[in-house]
């Protein structure tokens, strides 16, 4: 039985898939017969415009393409998603019966493409999927987001894909997990679904990125899969065959935000509250810690020395560094904590010398 837009819309976990971009019509309808054929896919997706880095590379079928989605939606029964970037992309997708849109990263990082989409959506009742932008600013997200709704449109769910990051070398885009974390407590409300294609760049990661979405509570996924990933015209390193996304599928550990058990919340409830005895502790020795920061601001107003020790930094995030090797602390974790802790101790030193 074909399930309507709104049926899958409320699925959890919802995925979605299909190739990066539609190439040819038959291969737009190999992908999406063999994807439905798995039984593990809710939606199907293709890049019809493509907006790529550098001019030269290939930017997408256009419009033409979107009569394929339609007959491969006829002939599956499933939904079928579409980025659009401007006005004019809208309304050819919706001319063509596109279910959801989705609006991607490099859109999303200005306001005003974002502004000429969620125009042309004034008066239709359509989801829209919005992607994070590629840097990591959640307050254009936020932007994209409300825009968005303004325009009237009432489905509205988010896609992480990852952000550009200097130094990033693992990951196509680093996940920047804290910040998909963020927004969605920010929007609780909204469905948030894992992008691991961006995220990983390479297929033999993709398992793995999506195992972490999953287990950070995200709605769903959206990988991309092609007949011949090796041979796809873009984005051909992170691309699945259908069979390989419905084992990728099959292999991951599903897991759930709650259950109904008592035993369950009591052993639970009795561990949070000591992290939550802790988390005061931290607080209280952080708080001295930052007085004894001012105590030395004050000596080295007096002397007329630079807030900033170098040298003294580095002999404490090299202490840091071995301690917390010792006690199972990430090096990860040591540098992120003590920047910030450096941080405050910089800025209550700097009230003082300038008190």
């Amino acid at each position: 039985m074909r399930e309507t837009v709104q049926q899958v819309w409320k699925k959890r976990p919802m995925i979605i898939s299909g190739p990066c971009s539609a190439e040819t019509e038959e291969q737009v309808l190999e992908t999406a017969t063999r994807l439905a054929k798995t039984g593990k896919v809710d939606m199907l997706r293709a890049g019809i415009w493509k907006p790529r880095t550098r001019p030269g590379s290939f930017e997408g079928i256009g419009t033409k393409g979107l009569p394929w989605m339609q007959q491969a939606k006829k002939i599956t029964g499933l939904p079928v998603t579409v980025e659009v970037a401007t006005a004019k992309q809208v309304e050819d997708a919706l001319t063509f019966d596109v279910d959801v849109l989705w609006i991607g990263a490099r859109t999303t990082v200005n306001p005003f493409s974002v502004q000429e989409v969620a125009d042309a959506l004034r008066g239709v009742d359509v989801p829209v999927l919005i992607k994070n932008p590629i840097n990591p600013d959640l307050e254009l997200w936020t932007g994209a987001v409300e825009r968005v709704a303004k325009a009237g449109i009432k489905q509205i769910g988010l896609i992480h894909r990852g952000f550009s990051s200097y130094g990033n070398t693992e990951y196509r885009n680093a996940p920047m997990w804290h910040l998909a974390i963020e927004m969605k407590r920010r929007n609780p409300e909204l469905l948030m679904i894992n992008d691991p294609s961006h995220i990983s760049g390479r297929r033999d990661i993709l398992l793995d990125v999506a195992q972490k979405a999953i287990d950070l509570d995200m709605d769903g996924l959206i990988i991309e899969s092609h007949i011949d990933p090796d041979k796809a015209w873009s984005d051909a390193k992170q691309q699945v065959t259908p069979e390989r996304l419905g084992e990728m599928i099959g292999q991951i550990a599903w897991r759930r935000e709650d259950i109904n058990s008592e035993e369950y919340h009591a052993a639970l409830e009795k561990l949070r509250q000591q992290i939550n005895h802790l988390d005061d502790e931290l607080m209280q020795i952080l708080s001295q810690r930052m007085s004894i920061a001012e105590k030395i601001g004050e000596y080295k107003k007096n002397n007329n020395i630079t807030i900033l020790q170098t040298n003294r930094w580095n002999e404490i995030l090299d202490r840091a560094f071995k301690k917390g090797e010792k006690l199972n602390l990430s090096k990860e974790f040591i540098t992120k904590y003590f920047d910030a802790v450096h941080m405050e101790s910089i800025n209550h030193q700097n009230k003082i010398m300038n008190s």
